[in-house]
């Protein structure tokens, strides 16, 4: 359980304007209703007719199907004449997990969960339009609010841009929050530059030559072969990487054998490999191949290697990052307040929205310790302290008004 950080017992709610205040309950009910019917990756339904439902409801013009389930809802400002375009993005997917969190809210789909905090994207991106349709007259522009599908997996935001979700009108620069539990509630994590880790994948079977485990001179010992490619492997980042540049390869599953007294002849493993900087793009590729047919070779063993790219690093815009943090500093108010050089290993899929417009992808504090909301995403148990709702939807218009000024 994540309790690191002091509890959130002095979050100074005055800088929400009241009307976002009392907005509150509603983003409570939404976000709880979503949580109660998770669906994974392109299978929102659910949740798509209910924001298109909600969408409809308050006279907002928006487009459904889009990637399958995902919509985008358009608005625009009354204040002064303007062509320039934000986008809002939220997530909508949930993960195959069994909650286990005993809540009146809790997930009524078997083994689907809320567990990474986008039923409060959702909840979060709806009060904002709510409002933003509700004002008008208050910010001048367009506003595009993104509702993505499959952003766990396998990635809704690369089909949504291939059909067109930043275009007529087109987006001048993107946003997008993550309820984050790492982070006390209400503390902002924003930065410009990497943010967030590319994340690329590989599946490698070891092809050896099976026997009996009293006779190993007669085999190729697959499970043996595995072992010092595994260790090997920890020599790229270790050797190969510059010290500056941060980087992780994790194999996170390796099968092998059957029976103690016999000596496999394939083994299959499983791996990630994380890195911010985009050079790198394309340099684990070949090494972990090197790696991999060299040490193959050196024993006698073949190889099987499938290596594919999930998503890129979630890189930060310097302006649209810096116009975060200003709206930051003016509605938070904890003992953290601002962590400006925030980061993880963690993937997003909003890096996809970003290469094409800049943009800023940040963190919104979500934990509070004192009523046991601080598991980690991803955990059965997580959840986080609905104060953040508002939180959100008050940076999100801050950010809408003060990017059109």
């Amino acid at each position: 359980m994540v309790s690191t950080f002091p509890n959130p017992s002095s979050v100074d709610l005055s800088r929400i304007r009241l009307a976002i205040r009392s907005l509150q309950p509603q983003l409570v009910e939404w976000r709880r209703r979503l949580h109660q019917q998770p669906e994974l990756g392109f299978q929102e339904k659910l949740t798509a007719e209910f924001v298109s439902q909600k969408l409809q409801e308050w006279g907002i013009e928006h487009k459904t199907g889009i990637a399958h389930t995902g919509i985008v809802a358009t608005i625009k400002g009354n204040k002064l004449p303007t062509n320039k375009v934000l986008a809002i993005r939220a997530d909508m997917d949930a993960l195959p997990i069994q909650e286990l969190n005993e809540v009146p809210y809790k997930s009524q789909h078997q083994g689907v969960m809320h567990a990474c905090g986008h039923d409060g994207h959702t909840a979060i991106a709806l009060g904002t339009a709510y409002y933003l349709q509700q004002h008008r007259q208050d910010f001048s522009g367009t506003v595009k609010i993104i509702f993505q599908p499959a952003e766990e997996s396998p990635g809704g935001a690369k089909p949504m841009i291939e059909a067109g979700v930043l275009k007529n009108p087109d987006v001048d620069a993107i946003i997008g929050l993550h309820l984050w539990n790492n982070l006390p509630l209400g503390t902002v994590g924003v930065r410009a530059g990497a943010l967030m880790a590319a994340v690329e994948c590989f599946n490698c079977t070891i092809l050896g030559k099976g026997g009996h485990g009293a006779l190993p001179h007669q085999t190729v010992d697959s499970v043996v072969v595995a072992a010092q490619i595994v260790n090997a492997l920890q020599t790229i980042v270790a050797r190969n990487v510059n010290p500056i540049d941060s980087a992780v390869v994790t194999v996170g599953e390796l099968h092998a054998g059957t029976k103690r007294n016999v000596i496999a002849d394939t083994a299959r493993m499983s791996a990630t490999v994380r890195y911010f900087n985009p050079s790198l793009k394309g340099f684990f590729k070949e090494r972990v191949e090197q790696i991999i047919a060299g040490i193959c070779q050196s024993y006698g063993a073949n190889y099987d290697l499938e290596y594919w790219s999930l998503y890129p690093p979630v890189i930060n815009d310097i302006k649209i990052a810096e116009l975060v943090r200003s709206v930051a500093e003016e509605v938070v108010e904890t003992s953290l307040g601002i962590v400006p050089e925030c980061q993880t290993m963690a993937a997003e899929d909003m890096s996809f929205f970003l290469e094409e417009v800049p943009g800023c992808y940040f963190f919104l504090g979500s934990a509070n310790p004192a009523k046991d909301l601080a598991y980690p995403h991803h955990h059965p148990r997580f959840d986080f302290d609905e104060t953040a709702l508002a939180m959100g939807v008050e940076i999100f218009i801050r950010c809408v008004e003060k990017y059109f000024l």
